[in-house]
């Protein structure tokens, strides 16, 4: 039974052409994983899902009567619930049945001639909660909390108080204890540590109800799903199986398409040849019904080429082999200390990693390295050699109406029209995307264009900030290979083990004593 349906899918964002009349269907308990490049339109899709935007062209439709969760990149929350609290509000149905419960039972034994109907309305209660699960529900909330690291961050931590990372994790939270029909996940593995990650992995694969979830996370996906949503090239297509499975079949199927495409062009050739040299002569009525032939047919429109790939280089001022960062009895926070005590160097030339939990204070700490905070106790002590290049994880901009090419343009003003737009085409940025409105693009097209901004100014020494957390594949193996490469020191803030494994000499775990 299909639960959602999408027909004649058409939609734009100025010139970029996301979709161009396609269809999807979504089918009860199907585990779904929507994939494709940065900047095809994976994040649309769910809003155009949730009705947060309204396509060109096209029906939406979701079978009536069914529940919808929704988590997006950018979840937020208001009010001044604790953890506790707003995951509590996840049965706020069941608690008001037993609250009605509780009257039933005070009515029954306050009048003995209707005493028989407030018990059975009482006892209609009782199973409805039985039927739910209700006096599971401190189990289920301690189980999901343990499961995403809410417990370590505190359960009765004010929502208000915590970072958007912390938020996301109790929506989530929150939507998984509410089980609808439906989940909508949109990079729900930014925000996770690797246990956690694979905690969803395994919530998720044994879930019965039907989802459909937007990452970059490969593994993630082999993982979780049973059936890919592929959006490329203005197109929607629907693969059963896993991951791994798509993949070889969309190369099969890529791969037969140009064979006939090859083959049916070839016709065309021969039969536009024998037209030339006939239709004049003794053959011209011959040519003349070939010419008709070639005009029915149904041509095969050219294969797409492959889309634009990015290719990073940081370009490096000389560093000698000596402690370039010292880091002694350093706290950080805002009002109060998130970080203590810390102390560590870090030398020139070395490869660094820092993890630790979720909302520990690691983007806190590189804040605090780099100036933007103050630090609340201790000192961080940069050499006089050292050149910063800094990446934050936040996609913030002075203006989100500037396109990318104003954005390094202005950066950089000594750079010519040719050379801003030939850097951001090295970075993965296509030529419509460089003049789009930075705000318009995906999360992975403006981390492309953070990206492309540290290329341009040497430096010796990079610090990141989850610099993955946006980008497809293809654009984290390039960074990947960019950093490894990059002959300075690097100090970087990761949750995927997958990325900086092979390459950094030392992991700095801030949340081990």
């Amino acid at each position: 039974m299909s639960l959602l349906e999408i027909k004649g899918l058409t939609h734009s964002f100025g010139e970029n052409v996301l979709y161009r009349n396609t269809a999807l269907t979504l089918n009860k308990g199907e585990h779904m994983g929507v994939v494709g490049p940065n900047g095809t339109g994976k994040s649309t899709l769910i809003k155009i899902c949730t009705g947060q935007i309204l396509p060109d062209e096209g029906r939406v439709w979701w079978q009536p009567d069914i529940t919808i969760g929704y988590l997006d990149q950018y979840a937020e929350i208001k009010g001044t619930l604790t953890v506790k609290e707003f995951l509590r509000s996840a049965f706020e149905n069941l608690y008001q049945t037993e609250e009605k419960m509780m009257k039933y039972y005070e009515k029954a034994s306050e009048s003995s001639n209707d005493s028989e109907k407030w018990l059975q309305l009482a006892a209609e209660c009782q199973q409805r909660l039985e039927t739910k699960d209700f006096y599971g529900i401190d189990t289920a909330m301690e189980r999901v909390a343990e499961g995403l690291g809410l417990r370590t961050i505190g359960m009765e931590r004010p929502v208000a108080k915590m970072s958007g990372g912390q938020r996301a994790k109790v929506i989530l939270a929150k939507l998984l204890l509410q089980k609808p029909d439906v989940l909508l996940l949109d990079e729900p593995t930014n925000f996770l540590d690797k246990e956690h990650v694979t905690w969803l992995a395994d919530y998720l694969s044994e879930l019965e109800n039907a989802f459909l979830v937007v990452s970059h996370d490969y593994e993630f996906l082999e993982r979780i799903s049973d059936c890919i949503c592929d959006i490329d090239n203005g197109t929607i297509m629907k693969y059963h199986g896993t991951y791994s499975e798509f993949l070889k079949k969309k190369t099969l199927l890529r791969e037969e398409y140009i064979r006939q495409y090859a083959a049916q062009q070839k016709k065309i050739r021969e039969t536009e040849e024998f037209i030339r040299k006939n239709i004049a002569g003794r053959k011209s009525k011959m040519a003349r019904g070939r010419r008709k032939q070639l005009e029915r047919m149904d041509k095969m429109e050219a294969p797409e080429q492959v889309e634009l790939q990015a290719s990073f280089r940081f370009p490096a001022l000389p560093l000698t082999d000596t402690d370039h960062l010292i880091v002694k009895h350093l706290a950080v926070g805002y009002q109060y200390p998130l970080l203590t005590g810390l102390n560590f160097s870090v030398r020139g030339g070395q490869k660094i990693v820092i993890t630790g939990f979720n909302g520990i204070g690691k983007s806190t700490l590189l804040k605090t390295l780099v100036g933007e905070l103050s630090s609340m106790q201790g000192e961080a002590m940069f050499s006089s050699q050292a050149v910063i290049g800094y990446f934050a994880q936040d996609l913030l901009w002075t203006d989100r109406e500037q396109t990318p090419v104003k954005i390094i343009s202005d950066t950089y003003p000594r750079l010519s029209s040719k050379e801003v737009r030939r850097s951001l085409a090295r970075c993965g940025i296509s030529k419509k995307h460089a003049l789009q409105s930075v705000g318009t693009l995906s999360g992975g097209e403006q981390a492309k264009v953070k990206l492309c901004l540290l290329t341009l100014r040497p430096c010796n020494f990079l610090i990141l900030d989850e610099p993955t957390n946006h980008l497809d594949e293809q654009a984290k193996n390039a960074l990947k290979e960019a950093l490894a490469d990059f002959p300075g020191t690097v100090l970087l803030v990761s949750h995927e083990e997958s990325f900086y494994r092979g390459w950094v000499q030392r992991v700095i775990n801030i949340g081990e004593k």
